[in-house]
């Protein structure tokens, strides 16, 4: 929680505010702007969207009330958020498309390719208010990355890092949407940055190419439809329905993010972490497949990939498999798992051996 102080400040705020994105961008943040807690506009738009269901099972979307759109009931004291934004498109990794066209490897979404980044941008947001306190002296703070009931994107769009894509994702001008969010919520009354304008326009190429037509309007997703909900949040059998719209992504979904035409001007990271670790950029799925829970455990230890657990792991690369090309290798590596010890795996096993002997 934040100390409410009432304080007499002997240093020049908008110094500070200056000096603090100084030294995010020293520390590896691309970009830093400040706003106020008001997210009032942005509040009977959530609620809309829970009210129709679009949440799913995330349960936790709604269950913290007003703490996500009111700043300061979730860390009484705030007045300022400081957002952050942290490039991770990786460096000589295979093509986005030409993966999603190869059938038999695996399309993994680029965020998940190296480390994870709760803990990187955590660890960095930490060294930032450490440095922050060095120069104004002890000051009330928490740190957020994709951890709390945070609006990120509304946050960030007020900040002045960019605007809400028809996708619901953060766009910038200059680096399209490969990026991370991050935020410090502060008790100092550091003077805002302005919001950036629209400019998505007439486009409607995310919402076209959306593979199980998730972006149901503008700027509104149907998280039961999404790829990444399905392979990431959705505990449990996959709808059957869906199942041959996945195709071979068997952690996430790109697909919105390779059609927009902003992401042209996105830029590789240079932070190491977010390089591509154990080859996730071009890897057959069988080979994944094949993996024991040691193998899980160990190879995606440190990575986002981690927290779906094993099972989850082979349910999706099953449903990979079953929309793969039939091969001898494939039939005989959905045989091998038939009698697997976890009936998810089964199910989604067994249905995928269905599919090849339809053909």
């Amino acid at each position: 929680m934040i100390r409410v102080m009432q304080r007499h400040y002997s240093f020049d705020l908008q110094k500070l505010a200056t000096d603090i994105k100084v030294w995010g961008k020293s520390l590896g943040f691309n970009d830093i702007g400040i706003t106020d807690t008001d997210l009032s506009a942005a509040e009977p738009e959530f609620q809309a969207w829970l009210d129709q269901g679009f949440h799913g099972a995330m349960d936790y979307m709604a269950k913290h009330g007003s703490k996500r759109s009111r700043p300061q009931d979730l860390v009484p004291g705030t007045v300022r958020v400081i957002s952050v934004r942290m490039d991770y498109q990786p460096p000589r990794a295979r093509d986005g498309w030409e993966v999603l066209h190869d059938h038999n490897n695996a399309y993994i979404s680029r965020y998940a390719l190296g480390r994870d980044y709760h803990k990187v941008l955590r660890a960095r947001l930490q060294k930032l208010c450490d440095r922050i306190a060095e120069q104004a002296g002890e000051f009330g703070y928490r740190v957020f990355t994709d951890s709390a009931p945070v609006m990120e994107v509304q946050l960030a769009g007020k900040s002045g890092l960019g605007w809400r894509g028809k996708h619901t994702l953060l766009l910038s001008r200059e680096a399209g949407s490969w990026f991370f969010l991050g935020e410090i919520y502060t008790d100092l009354p550091l003077p805002v940055d302005a919001p950036t304008q629209n400019h998505c326009g007439t486009c409607r190429a995310c919402i076209d190419i959306c593979p199980t037509q998730a972006i149901v309007a503008p700027y509104t997703v149907d998280a039961r439809r999404c790829i990444s909900y399905l392979t990431i949040e959705l505990k449990g059998s996959i709808p059957v329905e869906l199942r041959p719209l996945m195709g071979n992504r068997i952690y996430g979904c790109d697909d919105c993010q390779l059609a927009c035409p902003w992401n042209k001007f996105a830029q590789h990271t240079e932070e190491p972490d977010f390089h591509v670790r154990h080859g996730l950029d071009d890897v057959r799925l069988v080979e994944l497949f094949a993996w024991e829970e040691t193998d899980f455990q160990k190879k995606m230890s440190g990575s986002a990939i981690y927290r779906i657990g094993y099972e989850h792991w082979l349910r999706n690369i099953a449903i990979a498999l079953g929309n793969a090309s039939s091969s001898p290798e494939i039939i005989a590596a959905l045989q091998a798992k038939i009698q697997h010890n976890s009936p998810i795996v089964r199910e989604h096993a067994a249905w995928a051996l269905a599919i090849h002997q339809q053909r």
